[in-house]
């Protein structure tokens, strides 16, 4: 272990050292002559970590977007490419694949359209070429409600997880990329020379194509391997507010589900009356019962057997926030998939008998939490789930002294 952070920790370091080197003017050649001899791979987590690092120690937002177009150059063809075991951006509707198809849209514009245009415009200048190039560019700034959707709704959530020098990089080149297409169709309407208008079309089209680069081997990776589907179907859902890019989403995306009350069914495990719940020790309704575990100064989260996510508690000071629809899910799909390994050790140990409970203990601002995982088994001692339980225990831990009066 401490040897792959130490390589991990010796990758940084080289990474670091590439961008501060061509900050300070090497040329793409040599540094890329550098990097074949030292690194193997990196991942689009290592660049995010090394951006980031960069603007702790300094160096100026403006600074790493200069050499974004650089080192994107630097780094093609040789990003590990990332993968999910089940690939979400290969199903329609998933907000990864809806940029990608929107990507693939953007390039057969570009290609297809744009391209033999401007090659058209040096062999035969006419208002007729320049009106069709207008067109297209004023299409192809429907590249905007791309950028929107991905500054507006994916760069919240990894500055969430502590993500933030990639995102504030790709904004600043989204915003210039912006102003070149704009710059593009103001210049065929000023009548500017047709080498000048055909030079500034084919540098802004190919900024796009960088950026395409850059989502799909560095943003969405590392977005992949960061949000879990909760967050990926919240923006999936708010998309359509803010519209799409040539292409539009042809189905809904939906994460998978199971439907916990038919599969408590088929299991015959269901309640013995309307509106009571019978237990060894007594009998509640389910509104008490309900309001009895939101009560509790603690978050408690069941996850069944078979890994489904079956029950959390909605008490009016939630440590980490749920939402409903984690009901029926399985629990590995709740966390990012950096995590799920950790996740599937702690459940696997309390199955097989290993342990009967897991504990975690982690600062939080003024708050110190105690995460337990605790093995839920019947009479017989068959393992039937396990029971997340999370507490603030810092008021516990300022306890001195005894209390045996009430409070006033």
């Amino acid at each position: 272990m401490s040897e792959h952070i130490n390589n991990r920790e010796y990758r940084q370091k080289v990474l670091k050292e590439l961008i501060m080197e061509l900050h300070n003017g090497k040329t793409v050649d040599e540094v890329k002559e550098r990097f074949a001899k030292l690194i193997e791979g990196v991942s689009a987590t290592e660049i995010s970590m090394m951006e980031n690092q960069l603007i702790k120690e300094g160096m100026p937002v403006e600074e790493v977007q200069r050499l974004c177009d650089v080192h994107a150059a630097v780094f093609k063809g040789s990003i590990e490419e990332i993968h999910m075991p089940d690939n979400p951006a290969e199903i329609p509707g998933h907000p990864v694949h809806t940029f990608k198809m929107e990507n693939r849209a953007l390039e057969r514009l570009m290609d297809k359209t744009i391209k033999p245009l401007i090659s058209e415009l040096l062999e035969n200048d006419n208002p007729d070429i320049r009106q069709r190039l207008k067109d297209e560019f004023t299409k192809l700034y429907e590249i905007d409600k791309h950028y929107i959707r991905k500054e507006n709704l994916l760069f919240p959530y990894l500055e969430k997880y502590g993500i933030t020098a990639p995102p504030k990089v790709m904004w600043g080149v989204d915003d210039e990329i912006r102003a070149d297409l704009k710059n593009v169709i103001k210049l065929i309407e000023d009548s500017g020379s047709a080498k000048d208008l055909s030079t500034k079309a084919a540098e802004s089209i190919e900024r796009v194509h960088e950026m395409i680069f850059k989502e799909e081997n560095i943003l969405f990776p590392m977005a992949l391997d960061t949000l879990n589907e909760d967050e990926w179907l919240k923006i999936a859902r708010e998309s359509h507010d803010l519209g799409f890019c040539i292409y539009e989403p042809k189905r809904e995306w939906k994460p998978v589900r199971v439907n916990v009350e038919e599969k408590e069914r088929q299991e015959g495990e269901v309640p013995a009356g309307p509106g009571y719940i019978t237990f060894e020790t007594g009998i509640l309704t389910q509104k008490e019962l309900e309001a009895m575990l939101n009560t509790l100064p603690v978050d408690v989260t069941f996850v069944d057997k078979d890994g489904i996510v079956k029950y959390f508690s909605h008490g009016t000071e939630r440590i980490f926030p749920r939402a409903k629809s984690v009901i029926g899910r399985k629990v590995t799909n709740c966390h990012p998939p950096a995590s799920v390994h950790i996740v599937e050790q702690i459940v696997e140990d309390l199955m097989s008998g290993k342990k009967d409970h897991e504990d975690f203990w982690i600062k939080m601002g003024d708050r110190y939490i105690m995460i337990r995982y605790l093995a839920v088994r019947d009479n017989e001692g068959n393992y039937i789930g396990t029971l997340e339980f999370t507490q603030n225990i810092a008021p516990l831990q300022a306890i001195e002294g005894e209390k045996r009066l009430l409070s006033e």
